[in-house]
């Protein structure tokens, strides 16, 4: 037996309509209607092939828990993307604070609304 993918990441949302706005009017992801209703509110969306990010709005189970400073420090999901200078303006016009990678990659860590962090790494 082994590992062959990672099939979809899980954020929890304190309001789910926030959370959309970042997730798709920010950075342009769409919601998958390929999946099902869970009976509970939330959305899914294609991140890559068989890939995907699911928002469920719950309660926080870690609500005022101190996150560190730079989400490299801390769990997050990373995501490539095509064009890092475009994104970064696009977190800039919105006000969302970002930190370049400590490593010297073209990477940068921001946070969602609910405070998950998500690293960006410009694709190759």
């Amino acid at each position: 037996m082994k590992i062959v993918a990672l099939l979809h990441a899980t954020f929890l949302t304190a309001d789910l309509e926030r959370s959309r706005h970042f997730y798709e009017a920010l950075l342009g992801l769409a919601p998958s209607p390929a999946r099902p209703d869970l009976g509970f509110p939330g959305v899914w969306y294609d991140v890559g092939a068989n890939q995907q990010i699911h928002l469920m709005q719950l309660p926080d189970p870690e609500a005022g828990l101190q996150r560190p400073p730079h989400g490299g420090r801390d769990r997050h999901v990373a995501l490539a993307v095509s064009n890092l200078e475009e994104l970064m303006r696009r977190l800039e016009a919105a006000g969302i604070a970002y930190t370049s990678s400590k490593s010297g990659r073209r990477a940068l860590f921001c946070r969602d609304p609910d405070q998950n962090a998500l690293e960006f790494v410009e694709a190759e």
